[in-house]
């Protein structure tokens, strides 16, 4: 208990230096670690949930840890699964938000444009399409091809049309951003692009690309992102009043 009280103080100093506005306080506690994170959070009504990931390799991602990942699919806030550098120069923040017009999604553009980034940082919102039907059975018949490049076109344009107001509140709150149309599997593709782009962030609603059990299934892609991503992971979920 005394190792852990001290942990926490240590944590409540280190965010007083960086936030001396806010209102810190720390507890040291026993017990399952992931139970008593999830046990606190409901306590207060948290909005999020801020953890750690031990993964330090590929495969160390692709094994998130078991407190991480307990957190991420119990939870019933937003979690963030915290990587990445510490900079001592501050610069402009690349942040990916998986798109796919669904409400878990739009909540995680609401959340990412509530934050305050740095001056000149850049989003990006990655919508993807599947194109496992195309490669399957568009190679052998050319009608067919042909009817897939139509729908294909489709639904991009019903993509975009569908990520216009998203992009408008991320500029609204000052914020440079762009929509990328991608072919392929979601948990795939916001990875790939991501480490791609070098992003520090990757936003996905909970419900994002799936149904609203999406959570509890290993593999969904909000869970597949968060194990597998190189940069922190903020899985969003809305708040039930």
């Amino acid at each position: 208990m005394t190792e852990a009280e001290t942990l926490a103080k240590h944590a409540e100093s280190r965010l007083r230096q960086n936030f001396p506005a806010w209102q810190i306080t720390s507890v040291g506690n026993y017990g399952c670690p992931a139970w008593e994170i999830l046990s606190k959070a409901g306590e207060i009504k948290a909005d999020l949930i801020v953890v750690g990931s031990h993964g330090r390799s590929a495969v160390g991602r692709f094994f998130l840890g078991s407190i991480s990942q307990k957190v991420l699919t119990e939870a019933q806030c937003s979690v963030r699964i915290a990587r990445g550098r510490i900079e001592v120069d501050p610069i402009p923040s690349r942040v990916v938000i998986g798109y796919d017009g669904s409400p878990g999604a739009n909540a995680a553009v609401e959340a990412a444009a509530s934050r305050n980034w740095r001056e000149q940082s850049d989003f990006k919102l990655i919508a993807s399409t599947d194109s496992l039907m195309q490669t399957a059975i568009g190679g052998f018949v050319s009608p067919v091809s042909d009817w897939l490049e139509d729908e294909m076109k489709s639904e991009s344009e019903w993509l975009e049309k569908l990520a216009a107001p998203a992009l408008q509140i991320l500029k609204n709150a000052g914020c440079a951003a762009t929509l990328q149309i991608c072919a392929g599997n979601p948990k795939q593709i916001l990875v790939e692009e991501a480490t791609r782009w070098n992003a520090d962030s990757i936003f996905v609603g909970a419900n994002c690309f799936g149904s609203r059990v999406e959570r509890f299934l290993l593999g969904s892609v909000s869970a597949a992102v968060a194990a597998r991503a190189h940069c922190s992971v903020e899985v969003v979920r809305r708040q039930v009043a």
